[in-house]
């Protein structure tokens, strides 16, 4: 499937493989950009203004929910939050074994658990094939178990589905996305259980805190890619 077959899609050259040794954390000057995980991390600064996106789902009727896991939940979150159409994106954990899961709980990656997101849109406003389409394209979905430099099952590329029919849907999606990568997609398919919502500090958290090194050497370059792939729908 050529990049531009599918709605809204702008085509663009693949990114370049970063070289062996490489390390996304490295910053321009030759230092190393602050670290996603640590108490000062999680000293978030005090809410500023955020865009109209809520963390509270609806409850419309027409509205649809979408449970994925691509990494880090910082980074999608970010995208589908300037995505029209999307109603509310909160960030959890789901898909693990142990109850009540928290942050650190879930870094230590045994838990089972993969830090997800759960999006709410509206099909009548943007077609629930763009909003996967975003997922496969924010994220690397052949990569095991890691994202950059985030590594462990907690950061596992994952679709969680309620019924059998989500189910061969997100299996259809698969079949139809892999033709856009040349090695295999390794997304799991994998019943939704309990999804806990994260900690107030990791809702939002692109927006509330633009000057974290994390956002800012990884974030930013997702979101700028989203916004020229996917210009229709992503402001």
């Amino acid at each position: 499937m050529a990049a531009d077959a599918s709605p809204g899609i702008v085509a663009q050259p693949a990114d370049p493989a970063p070289a062996e040794g490489s390390s996304t954390k490295g910053s321009s000057d030759g230092g190393e950009a602050p670290r996603r995980h640590g108490p000062a991390l999680l000293a978030a600064s005090p809410w500023g203004p955020t865009r109209n996106i809520r963390t509270d789902p609806p409850v419309a009727a027409h509205m649809k929910t979408l449970t994925l896991a691509a990494g880090c939940f910082w980074c999608l979150e970010a995208v589908y939050s300037m995505t029209r159409g999307v109603e509310s994106v909160v960030s959890g954990y789901t898909g693990g074994h142990t109850p009540q899961p928290d942050y650190y709980s879930v870094c230590s990656g045994t838990t089972g658990h993969a830090e997800a997101m759960q999006v709410t849109f509206d099909p009548e406003v943007i077609p629930e094939d763009v909003i996967l389409g975003i997922f496969f394209t924010t994220h690397d979905p052949t990569s095991l178990n890691r994202q950059g430099n985030d590594v462990g099952t907690q950061y596992r590329s994952a679709m969680f589905y309620r019924d059998e029919q989500e189910k061969e849907y997100f299996a259809a999606q698969i079949e139809k996305w892999q033709e856009l990568f040349s090695r295999p997609i390794v997304t799991t398919l994998e019943p939704l259980g309990e999804f806990f919502p994260a900690e107030p500090v990791h809702q939002q958290f692109y927006d509330n805190n633009p000057g974290n090194g994390y956002c800012t050497f990884i974030i930013d370059p997702k979101v700028a890619k989203a916004r020229r792939q996917w210009a229709e729908w992503v402001a």
